[in-house]
């Protein structure tokens, strides 16, 4: 008979796992502790922890535990229960409660049943208890069976049960005591559980909403489509990595579950500022992009000063010139042309670095050609601004094009420094707006330098530009090209010091 100090323990046990419920923030760790600790409290031999389907339709087997039989699935076991216990319907056919399950009843009733013997028992089918007992050569006697109700009412799952073990491990019904310390404890359990889940449900639309900006974002350009996804994968892979190191300056990072968390976020939202970033910026293919490709309205011109060429030709020869000089003239000057403009669609396409000599011809050609514009006045063949753009050495943006895509680092950190960050996530802003910081204090847009940055400020910086480095490479071996760099630290440092 349990004695008065017995019952005390097990109340002092009760307040201990309800504390330790509130703090655990995996969901499958949570069930599995509520399971535990129902056992624990109840010295049960044996249990089962379901929880109600989204439709309010069936009891899925969620964590599974007989340790006299050695039987371990779900949470931390390694071993799903899917495939192995199907689904326990809460209606028949017929929409009718399927009240001949134990578990079912009191998740369809709200009520506790407690079984002193499964195989006396009445109004309830055991039918598929008795062939695991046969199976396994066991005998599920005793079951107390908890339905777990939320603040609103609802049932949310249920706890079962099975076998309570006296002092010397015989099989006995679960006491009054057992029922009360079990509700009790699935009261606390419900509200662990739905707010664990509440939490989940607000993180996944946090990061659904993160996600859906990012879309917005690569949808913008078909050239850089999929950063926003890539980068954090990549910044993930790389802390994981150093988590793991265990030599080099490196040796003492470690990361909590919590930080991995606030890390993530904030590389899902490191180019969140370019949703200010206009789209012919973003997107541009070409140096003469804006809008559309000016290459076409240089390709008209050339054209038009053939025809004008032409014009001209026609007009000696009526004047008195020889046709055949005149013919030569105009085809060598189309040849010409010809050549010209394969060279500035060349030069457009930014395929390769601009030397010396191909600005040099880029200038030639911008005033050695003249044409009528629309208002008939004569002008250079090139603009000021499509001679600039045909002009830049590498990539397709200007000074001032770099200076706006620039700009979204500055637009990512007012943005972030508006949202009202809770303790966990309170460095977000300073690892998403450190990632175009240099080492070496020439980065943008605070020109930090090594030591005024974050490790993960760091991290972020080198995922950002091993993604946009080669983009054809998979994740896994820009990861492994990171780690090798970061496992030799000062040649990793040389060589991407401009960056991380």
């Amino acid at each position: 008979m349990e004695t008065l100090d017995d019952l005390f323990r097990r109340l002092e046990q009760l307040n201990d796992i309800g504390a330790s419920l509130s703090n655990e923030r995996d969901l499958d760790r949570l069930l599995e502790k509520i399971l535990l600790a129902a056992k624990a409290i109840t010295r049960a031999d044996g249990g089962t922890l379901y929880l109600v389907s989204e439709d309010q339709q069936r009891l899925h087997f969620q964590i599974v535990r007989t340790d006299s039989l050695n039987i371990a699935f779900g949470g931390s076991s390694g071993q799903p229960t899917s495939g192995k216990f199907p689904d326990l319907a809460l209606y028949n056919s017929a929409g009718e409660p399927n009240n001949t399950m134990v578990a079912v009843h009191a998740a369809i009733t709200g009520k506790t049943v407690n079984i002193a013997d499964a195989y006396t028992a009445e109004g309830f089918d055991f039918s598929g208890t008795r062939k695991f007992d046969e199976r396994t050569v066991y005998r599920s006697r005793s079951f107390l069976t908890v339905p777990m109700q939320n603040h609103e009412g609802e049932i949310i799952g249920v706890l079962q049960l099975i076998n309570a073990l006296d002092s010397t491990n015989q099989v006995e019904p679960f006491n009054t005591a057992d029922q009360r310390l079990a509700e009790s404890l699935a009261s606390q359990a419900a509200i662990a559980l739905t707010n664990r889940q509440l939490v989940q449900q607000l993180e996944e639309l946090f990061e659904a909403f993160i996600k859906l900006i990012n879309l917005a974002i690569d949808e913008k350009s078909p050239y850089t489509g999929g950063h926003c996804q890539r980068v954090p994968e990549l910044t993930m892979m790389l802390a994981e990595a150093v988590n793991a190191t265990t030599t080099g300056p490196l040796a003492d990072f470690k990361l909590t579950e919590k930080d991995r968390y606030e890390l993530r976020i904030a590389a899902l939202l490191h180019d969140c500022g370019k949703v200010t970033t206009p789209v012919h910026v973003v997107d541009k293919a070409t140096k003469l992009q804006t809008l559309f490709d000016r290459i076409h309205l240089v390709d008209t011109r050339f054209e038009v000063i053939k025809r004008d060429a032409e014009v001209r030709m026609w007009q000696k020869v009526a004047g008195g010139h020889e046709r055949s000089e005149a013919e030569n003239e105009l085809r060598a000057f189309c040849l010409q042309c010809d050549d010209d403009r394969t060279f500035l669609r060349k030069a457009n396409a930014c395929g390769e670095r601009t030397r010396d000599e191909d600005l040099d011809r880029i200038k030639q050609i911008a005033t050695k050609y003249r044409w009528q514009n629309i208002e008939g006045e004569d002008v250079p063949f090139l603009d000021a601004n499509e001679l600039e753009n045909l002009s830049i050495r590498a990539g397709t943006l200007t000074a001032d094009e770099r200076e706006i895509i620039n700009h979204h680092i500055v637009a990512t950190i007012k943005m972030l420094e508006q949202l009202p960050w809770p303790k966990h996530l309170k460095n977000v802003p300073e690892y998403a707006g450190g990632h175009h910081e240099r080492m070496d204090g020439k980065g943008y847009p605070k020109g930090l330098k090594r030591e005024e940055m974050s490790w993960q400020a760091r991290m972020m910086g080198i995922a950002d530009i091993f993604e946009a480095v080669d983009r054809k490479r998979s994740p896994l071996q820009r990861r492994d090209e990171a780690i090798a760099g970061i496992g030799h630290s000062s040649e990793f440092h040389r060589k991407w010091a401009h960056r991380s």
